[in-house]
């Protein structure tokens, strides 16, 4: 049964949680961090004012006593810990004062987060002590099911309309198709994560606006959705993109086309209703896995027809008269059509660039009024676009649609590398960056221990390596003066690929793609380890550039590279020498 317990707590106290990790956002109905910067201050003032906030709700975790999952009051509880930890100052320009609260000093001092150059006026010692003092209204649920929290959420976020409405969709409720879009949608953004994270991750996965620089590490104009102009920043906001991909894959998996609407989406969101039951039943047969891999790479081949000739925006192609309107129903549009002559007719593209132009003006050639919200309307418009790039298709059915990374996968894992440290590595490449560019052995010795490494992180633990990338600038610009190609940026990575190596070696990307191949082959990694990442090493030629992924599927035990273990300290990959650290690790399998 459970048990709610008033828990009054004083924000001294609860960032001394914050500082223990022992406070977790849930990803399957939490949205993103959205607050303005004037919604965070106005907070503070409260504080600093003495007026009421309203009460926190979390629930005490399962799987560790004393780690808790907040429920309602995230992005207060964020604005408070971030507003302490320097992140912007009150309405009247003044910073937390850090010298009067020894904790947060102590992990500034640690480099736990990054101060402004500048932190003056700041707060007083007495305007500290207010804030530190504040008692918050904190409810603790215990004893409480899976089932019990998204109830309390939904019922939360159903008063006064708070969520969006997708979000209130996805967050009402947990089944297969909403788990598949809310996957698929932050694959897309670049902020794909471990279901359960830390509140002090939260920026990591949160979407900075143009206009309200948070120091969020998505930036909203390098998302898919924006890049293109499909969407509006603040459309990401709102989960729009989720919306979209919701009605896109409704009609896909069940083979027909929907109304495009709220009350259309709500009912398939809706348990128990026949329109949520028939989709259950049509996901279940068609695979959610499947449907992800298809939509994907229709995605990248809209993105090559984008990039064929002079590279544009989707929404620079489709519409000749410039225009800043989002367009998502007529994206939904464009990428049945894709799906439907690639996947359903199994033909593939044989000229990006006759589709690009056939796509110009294509607003002008499909129905846009209020009536082409219908299905009728919609097939129509399907069959309309069908019609204008049709005939630069051509029947092929061996094209690589499942088990290999798609352009879309590529950006995640690079910005999820940014703060999931220990599960991921990138490398630059085969070739020192000098003028005597002979293959590094090293290189790939570092890399199969890196493996390794990435290996023992744990039993139900996966992880990436990337070889065609740099965190570094000056590697960067080397490789721009040394192979003169011209990196692609995704966060505070630059995409350099592996092809310039190619070509510099001399030989093709396929035996380049065999060096790395023979090198694992012939290595002194332990089995099981070794045939699974055969197995999981893929290529993909991104926009030219070419980038080989790795992947490190969870292992049942400890690996080694002839007879060494090897570990992960944050970023870094360590040899396990010490006979207590090896039993450390022994004991995670």
């Amino acid at each position: 049964m459970i048990e709610l317990a008033s828990q009054p707590t004083p924000i001294q106290s609860l960032y001394v949680w914050y500082s223990e990790n022992k406070l977790y956002v849930n990803r399957r109905y939490q949205r993103k961090l959205v607050w303005t910067l004037e919604e965070k201050q106005k907070l503070i003032e409260s504080i600093l004012k003495k007026y009421p906030v309203p009460a926190i709700l979390i629930a005490e975790r399962e799987e560790a006593a004393g780690t808790y999952e907040i429920i309602d009051g995230l992005q207060r509880l964020h604005a408070i810990m971030s507003f302490i930890e320097m992140a912007f100052p009150t309405i009247e320009g003044k910073y937390f004062g850090l010298q009067h609260f020894p904790t947060a000093q102590s992990r500034a001092n640690d480099k736990a987060f990054i101060t402004p150059e500048n932190t003056e006026p700041s707060l007083s010692a007495k305007e500290v002590g207010t804030i530190l003092d504040y008692t918050l209204a904190v409810s603790v649920m215990r004893n409480v099911t899976e089932a019990e929290v998204n109830d309390v959420f939904d019922r939360i976020n159903t008063y006064g309309h708070r969520l969006s409405d997708q979000e209130r969709r996805q967050a009402g409720i947990q089944n297969e198709f909403s788990t598949m879009i809310r996957q698929l949608a932050c694959t897309l953004r670049g902020d794909a994560s471990t279901d359960i994270l830390l509140l002090n991750s939260m920026p990591s996965i949160s979407i900075d606006l143009p206009m309200t620089k948070h120091g969020y590490k998505v930036q909203a104009d390098e998302v898919f959705w924006v890049k293109q102009g499909i969407l509006r920043t603040t459309d990401l906001r709102d989960s729009m993109d989720e919306q979209c991909i919701a009605d896109i894959a409704a009609c896909i998996v069940q083979g027909k086309t929907i109304e495009r609407s709220k009350d259309a989406l709500d009912r398939l969101y809706t348990t128990d209703t026949p329109e949520s039951t028939q989709l259950l039943e049509a996901l279940k047969l068609y695979g959610s896995e499947k449907f992800a891999a298809e939509f994907k790479f229709c995605i990248d081949e809209i993105l090559e027809v984008c990039e064929e000739g002079t590279p544009k925006k989707l929404r620079d192609v489709i519409f000749k008269k410039k225009t800043s309107n989002a367009f998502p129903s007529v994206f939904a549009i464009l990428l049945m059509s894709f799906h439907e002559l690639i996947v359903k007719e199994e033909k593939k593209i044989a000229n990006y660039a006759n589709i690009k132009d056939a796509l110009v003006d294509m607003d002008q050639r499909i129905e846009t009024n209020r009536r082409a919200t219908s299905p009728e309307e919609r097939r129509k418009n399907i069959n309309t676009i069908k019609g204008l790039i049709g005939s630069f298709f051509v029947e092929d059915n061996t094209q690589k649609i499942y088990g290999n990374h798609a352009i879309t996968d590529i950006e995640s894992i690079i910005r999820r590398s940014e703060f999931e440290l220990a599960d991921y590595e990138l490398k630059q490449g085969l070739l020192p960056l000098t003028d005597n560019r002979e293959i590094n052995t090293e290189m790939t010795k570092k890399v199969i221990n890196t493996i390794c490494a990435i290996a023992n992180n744990g039993p139900n633990r996966i992880g990436k390596l990337i070889i065609g990338v740099t965190d570094k600038d000056s590697d960067a610009n080397k490789i721009k003066e040394l192979d003169k190609i011209e990196p692609r940026v995704i966060g505070n990575r630059s995409i350099v690929g592996v092809t310039r190596e190619a070509r510099s070696l001399q030989i093709s990307t396929e035996d380049y793609f065999s060096i790395w191949k023979n090198a694992i082959r012939k290595s002194g990694l332990s089995e099981p380890l070794k045939n699974s990442v055969m197995s999981n090493i893929d290529y993909h030629s991104y926009y030219g550039l070419g980038i080989i992924v790795i992947t490190i599927q969870p292992q049942k035990e400890l690996s080694y590279v002839d007879n060494h273990v090897y570990w992960r300290i944050g970023n870094e990959t360590q040899r396990a020498d010490a006979v207590k650290d090896i039993a450390t690790l022994a004991r995670r399998f």
